[in-house]
């Protein structure tokens, strides 16, 4: 597939901390934006996919990070501030998918880590991107959460994600009504079958409703990244609260 892409220039590009930068969605949306001449932090737990996904860029700004630390998010942080002064754009992109198991059958330390990158990865990320956001001038920015078509409706044996996934959708709801008076307008994009390692089996084998397992369509991640392009390039004024990207002949509706 190939994508359309802007190149940006002066007042246009932006700086843009992308989490989960080193595999998946994550890189699609960084080589996107990075396409598009923005400058992206690439922040991950491990140094060499996200050098991958960098590729050399002198715009792309590699910076190891786990997401359930604070301390590690402050300190990707402190590197956004001394580097550019500013933060325009965060997209809380880093997740698991956690465990495959009824409530009934998960265990402590699936639900913790589930819980620990979903959620509290994610707020800890908005929580220093606002407060740079807040201070800086010009003030604003745009947060971006990557939400699932889970948030909607769960998948069989998916109790962790579909959970957090949901937590993501009050998150996103919060930061709207909080910060709309900051020039702060903040998305949830909830991806349904797009063809990374993190869904690679749905496109075989995936578990149904009703129990039975058969492929499912996906999507280029392409497609997703474009979306993101596109919502990185508005204007403050513009908000997006809620969109949806995914294969249009998945299950969804009542997940059948």
């Amino acid at each position: 597939m190939t994508s359309t892409t802007t190149e940006t220039t002066g007042d246009d590009r932006k700086v843009v901390v992308l989490t989960g930068a080193g595999s998946g969605l994550g890189r699609s949306m960084a080589r996107r934006l990075l396409a598009d001449g923005h400058a992206v932090v690439l922040a991950g737990r491990r140094r060499a996919p996200l050098e991958e996904t960098a590729d050399g860029r002198p715009d792309a700004v590699v910076v190891e990070t786990d997401v359930t630390s604070a301390d590690s998010v402050r300190g990707l942080f402190d590197v956004v501030r001394e580097r550019f002064g500013r933060v325009d754009v965060l997209i809380n992109n880093a997740g698991v998918f956690g465990p495959r198991a009824s409530v009934d059958g998960i265990g402590d330390e699936d639900w913790e880590r589930t819980l620990a990158t979903n959620v509290t990865g994610s707020v800890y990320c908005a929580r220093e991107a606002v407060r740079l956001m807040k201070e800086q001038s010009p003030s604003g920015g745009r947060v971006i959460n990557n939400g699932s078509v889970s948030a909607y409706l769960p998948r069989p044996l998916s109790v962790a994600y579909t959970v957090t996934k949901h937590a993501i959708t009050g998150l996103t709801a919060a930061m709207n009504l909080d910060l709309r008076a900051h020039g702060i307008p903040c998305t949830q994009i909830d991806v349904g079958n797009a063809a990374t390692p993190m869904v690679a089996d749905f496109g075989v084998e995936a578990l149904q409703a009703d129990g039975s397992t058969r492929a499912e369509p996906t999507i280029d991640p392409a497609h997703v990244a474009d979306m993101v392009a596109h919502i990185v390039s508005l204007p403050l004024d513009v908000s997006v609260p809620r969109v949806t990207v995914m294969a249009r002949e998945m299950p969804f509706a009542g997940r059948g």
